[in-house]
This record gives C-alpha cells, structure tokens and sequence, in this order.
C-alpha cells in the first residue's frame, strides 16, 4: 500500500471487501429496518424500493429536480451520474446513499414526512437502554478516584464509546443484534490500543485555567447515544477541570449515516445524564449550565453532511480550529475524512496526512473501516500476524481495536 497521495481510493467494486459490504449488506438491511420503523406512505414505501434497487443493482441518479441542494450535489459528483455505485468512491457513495434514503422519506419536505429523523427509534432504543444506565452508574465510583485517572477513564469513555455506533451493528457479521444495539452480547474488553499519544493530548491540555487567552477545545461529534454520551461526560470533565475555557462541540445539521449526532441528539443527552443520580446527574446539570452560560456551545454546518475528507473543508472552519488549543475528532467515519479515504500504507505518518489541519487535531478513534496511517510497523507485524499467515486485516474493520493520534 502506497504512502503518496495516489494510493488508491477506496471503492466498494472488489469482492469481499469491506466496503463492498457495506454497499450490499449494511445499506439493504438499513433500508428494510428504516420501512420497519414507520408507518410510511405507499409513496415513501415506493421511494425506498427504487433506492434499494438504484444502490444495489442500478446506477448512481441525480437527486430529484425539486431538491433544495440539487445543483449543489451535481457539482459535488455529477460525474458520477450513470456509474455503478460500487465503482465510485466508497466516502461519496456512502454520504450519497444517505441523502437520497432522506430524499425517499420525505425528509426536506414538503410534506408531513418534513424533518422526521428515520433514525430516530433506533437513537431513543439505545438511550432508554439498561446499558446507558450502568455506564451512568459507574461515574459514581470514577468520583472517588484522583483526577487523572479520572482523565484517563473519561478519554477512553469517549474513544471506545464508538464501538456502540448504531451503523456497525447493521448487516455486520455475527453480530446479531439490531441496530439500536439493545441486543446481543457486549464486545470482549479491547486490546491495547494500536496507537496511543494520550499524553501528548493531556499536554496540551493542561489543568487549571489557563493565564492568558481563553483555552477553546473542539470536539467534531460522531454518533450520538452511547457514543454521545461518554463525550459530553469528556467534556464536563474539561470544562471543571480548566483543561478548556470553553468547548464548541460540532454535530451534524441532520440526520447523517444511521447515528450520526445532531442538535436535537446532543439535547436528548444532555438531559438523559441530567436526570440520572449521582456523579452523572451532577455533570449532567453542569452541562446544562454550560450550554445556557455560553461556556458549551454546539454548531452544526453544513461541511459535516459533505461526501468530502477535511483537507477540503471551508475557510471559515478552518478559521475556527486554527484558534483551538485542540481540535477532538471522533469516530471512524471523520477519521476517513481526516486522513483521506485511501489504501494508505498503516505505516503512513499520521503527522503528514493530517498537515492540512490547521492546529493541534486528536483522533479517537475504534478501527471499523480499512483507512489506518500512523502505526509503528511492528504494530502491524503483530495485527497482520493474528491469522498466521500475515493476511488477516479483520483487525481493520472489527471494531475490537482503537487509537489515540495527535497531530501538534
């Protein structure tokens, strides 16, 4: 695998490949749970059917000529019009398959359909869960312990929460569970991580507040629930601590892939840990304050919903984290944008595909798709030796590894 800029970009066209599995098992079973979730008209129902056939047998069409953000997504891919979707490139398939699932449920309206979140039973599944009750619950005992070891355990909250991303469990293999992960067996308890630079984000984050200029932490969101939940506790622990002045956590502006947070996610979370007991209900009612006082701030533009890596981001974004004393990216899918979605040799230097960024960026990051740069290669020694026979890269996609990488 290449570590130039022309390492192949991914596509869904080879045979067992992860993201062709994607395009033909996550997205038919997403479409077949979505119909499930709602009591759809017979022309909602319709839409779905010729997007389950358009995604999985037919070619990649324009959006409808009414849309609001038609010209928008000609300019964004019109060469792709007429193309297999498996033969286009797997980040643009997946985001297009997204806005055109929106499309068939009447998402921009008009209609009476105009704004319903698809996902949205799947999200209110997951947060009414037992399980988001005991995460809760073990903040209690996290309370006694010294603030570092609390830093740390909330830093890995917030990494290995992205291993309960409602769109891995869909169509994934073996897991049996549905998408609101309310089912099935918890993972086994993660390995250690494949990269780790915690200490040099803590470093950038010293406790205590800060002497000069307000310290302002970003954190680009990736899933919301049990995901959502572990990085609002992140960011309490940042905000009391004077690790951060202030925080602006970056979400979608709507529905995006089946989990993918959005304002009305965040405000779902926020009160969730609010009304809990304890330790979590006290940071709950925090961040509620935070958020009315102007010391959280959530922003939403429309870039996150863009099929896009973030070399390509706007100006006035990349205005916003030039300022930042660290940018926060979670989650697999802005790890992809992040490092561009490519064949990269895992050996890549994480420095230098993520030059663009303009500041100090962390990943965190579970592995759930075959984008990884920054490794140390006896690291990819070890994981590409798990199957005997130096082949196995399951360690990519499975969801049971995860990473800390910074970028100064």
């Amino acid at each position: 695998m290449p570590e130039a800029d022309d390492a192949p970009v991914i596509v869904s066209s080879a045979p067992g490949s992860f993201a062709r599995s994607v395009l033909a098992e996550r997205h038919p079973a997403l479409i077949q749970q979505v119909r499930d979730a709602f009591p759809w008209s017979p022309e909602r129902h319709r839409a779905l059917d010729a997007l389950l056939r358009s995604s999985t047998e037919g070619v990649v069409e324009p959006l409808d000529p009414d849309a609001h953000d038609r010209e928008q997504w000609d300019a964004w891919g019109g060469e792709y019009f007429g193309r297999s979707w498996f033969d286009v490139p797997f980040l643009w398939s997946e985001s297009y398959f997204y806005r055109r699932l929106l499309q068939a449920v009447g998402y921009f309206g008009p209609g009476p359909w105009q704004g319903i979140d698809p996902f949205a039973p799947f999200k209110r599944a997951e947060l009414s869960g037992s399980l988001v009750d005991d995460e809760l619950a073990a903040l209690d005992a996290l309370a006694q312990r010294p603030v570092e070891e609390r830093a740390a355990a909330y830093l890995q909250g917030s990494l290995w929460g992205n291993r309960a991303d409602l769109g891995f469990s869909v169509g994934s293999h073996g897991s049996g569970g549905p998408a609101d992960g309310s089912a099935g067996e918890e993972p086994p308890e993660p390995p250690p991580l494949v990269a780790d630079d915690s200490e040099v984000l803590w470093s950038l984050l010293p406790a205590g507040r800060s002497p000069g200029a307000a310290r302002t932490v970003h954190v680009i969101a990736d899933n919301s629930g049990r995901e959502l939940i572990p990085d609002l506790v992140l960011i309490d622990h940042l905000l009391t601590t004077g690790r951060a002045d202030d925080v602006v956590l970056h979400v979608k502006p709507y529905p995006y892939y089946v989990s993918d947070a959005t304002m009305a996610d965040v405000v779902d979370c926020a009160r969730r840990i609010a009304q809990a007991s304890g330790s979590a209900g006290e940071a709950g009612k925090r961040l509620w304050a935070a958020m009315g006082d102007g010391r959280l701030v959530v922003r939403a533009h429309g870039f996150y919903c863009a099929p896009f890596p973030y070399s390509e981001m706007p100006t006035e974004l990349r205005q916003e984290f030039a300022g930042a004393a660290l940018t926060i990216v979670k989650g697999d899918l802005n790890y992809r944008r992040l490092v561009g979605d490519r064949l990269w040799s895992p050996t890549t230097s994480f420095a230098g595909r993520t030059a663009h960024f303009p500041g100090p960026v962390a990943a965190l990051r579970t592995l759930k798709s075959d984008v990884i740069v920054g490794l140390d290669p006896r690291t990819v020694a070890r994981l590409e030796d798990t199957g005997g026979d130096g082949t196995d890269q399951a360690w990519r996609t499975s969801g049971t590894h995860g990473l800390v990488q910074v970028k100064l």
